[in-house]
């Protein structure tokens, strides 16, 4: 007879489900450039928040790892983040090799418009692995290390702190090496003015604080709906 231990519960499924499908769709997004006008102007920005598709996908990753981190522990969490890295590497082989096929010429999506929309720039593949590698496994890390001194209390404290600092690093990585280092050192992509580089690290940081903010008690409800089913962790 198995171990029901070691059958994955609903919660862990859901979870690990949220974090590869939000990974995957910010890699798709990543290269398109967002602008929403705001009410009132920001230092830097303006009255305008520019900042990469991929934001919001992105920022749903931090919450599910949060969630899963708090209910399965670190080396569980550990697994999952650098499991979904290598997967991440598989989505770009699909990709890629889909682009390469030969196209039927009854295709409704003609080839170069395909490739336009789906084909990930090299500077943005490279800024967004690297920020990603960095910044989950440093997510994964402080909320532990912060869960070592807390215990279960806290839980808002482990998750605003982790995510806040995850991703400041994320922002950083990924839009300094996509549109600033890969083009100006190796021209890959299109190099941006640093202005506009400031520009983007500032709106997209400024969106991921508000999420990691704001979906705190999204958190606490997820863990509490997952240890009424699974017990304490």
């Amino acid at each position: 007879m198995s171990d029901p231990r070691q059958t994955p519960t609903v919660p862990q499924v859901a979870l690990i489900g949220l974090f590869v499908t939000a990974l995957v769709t910010a890699q798709l997004t990543a290269s398109k450039i967002l602008a929403f006008s705001l009410p009132f102007s920001l230092p830097i920005t303006g009255a305008e928040l520019v900042l990469p598709g991929a934001a919001l996908a992105y920022a749903l990753t931090f919450l599910a790892s949060d969630c899963y981190a708090e209910l399965y522990g670190r080396r569980a969490a550990h697994i999952v983040v650098n499991v979904a890295f290598a997967m991440n590497f598989v989505v770009l082989v699909l990709v890629w090799s889909t682009i390469a096929a030969p196209a039927s010429p009854t295709s409704p999506v003609d080839p170069g418009t395909f490739e336009a929309a789906l084909g990930p720039a090299a500077n943005v593949v490279a800024g967004s692995l690297l920020a990603y590698v960095v910044s989950q496994n440093w997510d994964v890390f402080v909320f532990h290390r912060i869960r070592a001194h807390t215990g279960r209390k806290k839980l808002w404290l482990r998750n605003v702190a982790s995510t806040a600092t995850s991703q400041a690093i994320d922002t950083v990585i990924f839009v300094g090496v996509a549109f600033a280092v890969a083009p100006a050192l190796f021209g890959i992509g299109a190099a941006l003015p640093p202005e506009a580089v400031l520009s983007l690290v500032v709106g997209q940081y400024l969106l991921k604080l508000a999420i990691a903010i704001l979906d705190t008690p999204v958190v606490y409800a997820v863990v509490a709906l997952a240890r009424r089913e699974t017990g304490p962790a």
